[in-house]
């Protein structure tokens, strides 16, 4: 299917910022040179991950996400997450804002959560499109399980080179308790000229994404000007979110990105993706583990006073950015401001 595979390449006179590629397999055998890069990366730009061992549940997501995000909207509808800040389930285009000025977004995408996943057939969160229902043992579990696994390896690294104690981050990610962690597939249709999706960083912990067109853009440190990342055949794109930034205080970084049409010719294209989120367990409170380690408290010490302590729950802190991003929201927020005015 146009959109799914790299029937058009990605064009070579577009600027583009080249992020480290870590050898998962190197990070399985605790290779040293390579358990250095991935540090250098989840401290600056995030990184490409190649031999995550997921390549064929990874083609088989995407075939499940067009097949679901080819169903009549109105089949569609019937799962739509809502404005309450609910993550889990179907986003229609248009529905949320990718600026200040309120621009509406211009991507659809489902949120399949990895609880709902793993109780499989039992129901803890929500229900899906036969599509996925069909799928969620032979496709989506698998996903999930592998891309589970990949980012315990990081969390548990993570948590070494933080100076933790063992289990201090895994046992925030504890896939027994309810939490945000969801695969998502996106689609973004062909000759947009606007943001799909806006300026952000990431809610939770970590993101693998995996694409096959271009459309994803960083802004390097230091720099102004958003680059696109070129998509690598095989590789995922793994980003840290804030609820790590905020456990390492600010060492491990959450970094603005966002998803733009695909550049030249494959802009024809619609642009598909899937994303992994590992997000911390709902009641986990998203402060700083300064106590915990002498390395994260110098860190904290050289930081405003405050700005690692949240005082939000990992499910209120997602909710919130959820509910800010919903247009409807936005415009009772200035309904009313309106009517304090009068």
């Amino acid at each position: 299917m146009p959109g799914l595979t790299t029937s058009i390449p990605f064009p070579e006179d577009v600027p583009t910022h080249p992020l480290l590629v870590v050898d998962y397999k190197l990070i399985e055998a605790h290779d040293e040179h390579e358990l250095n890069k991935l540090w250098k990366a989840a401290t600056e730009l995030g990184f490409c991950l190649k031999n995550h061992g997921a390549e064929k549940e990874v083609d088989g997501m995407f075939d499940m996400g067009a097949e679901t995000l080819d169903l009549p909207l109105a089949e569609k509808m019937k799962y739509e997450q809502g404005d309450n800040g609910d993550s889990f389930g179907y986003k229609a285009r248009g529905t949320i804002a990718t600026d200040k000025n309120g621009t509406r977004d211009n991507v659809e995408f489902l949120n399949i959560s990895q609880n709902d996943t793993l109780s499989w057939p039992r129901v803890t969160h929500r229900t899906y499109p036969s599509t996925v229902n069909t799928r969620m043992n032979n496709t989506i579990l698998p996903f999930v399980r592998k891309s589970m696994a990949v980012n315990n390896t990081f969390l548990s690294f993570f948590e070494c080179k933080l100076g933790l104690p063992s289990g201090e981050l895994t046992n925030r990610h504890a896939p027994s308790e309810l939490n945000g962690g969801e695969a998502r597939c996106i689609r973004t249709p062909p000759r947009q000229t606007s943001a799909g999706v806006g300026a952000h960083t990431d809610f939770g912990s970590l993101a693998i994404v995996h694409n096959r067109l271009g459309g994803l853009q960083v802004m390097p440190p230091g720099s102004e000007k958003w680059l696109y990342v070129k998509p690598l055949p095989g590789h995922g794109v793994c980003n840290i979110g804030d609820a790590l930034a905020i456990f390492s205080g600010g060492i491990l970084r959450s970094n603005v990105h966002r998803v733009m049409p695909p550049p030249g010719e494959q802009s024809h294209l619609p642009r598909y993706s899937i994303t992994f989120f590992t997000r911390p367990g709902n009641d986990v409170i998203l402060r700083s583990l300064k106590e915990r380690s002498p390395l994260i408290a110098t860190a904290v010490s050289a930081a405003p006073e405050g700005v690692y302590e949240t005082g939000s729950t990992a499910a209120e802190w997602i909710a919130r950015r959820i509910r800010k991003l919903r247009i409807k929201n936005r415009a009772v927020s200035r309904f009313q401001a309106m009517l304090l005015i009068i």
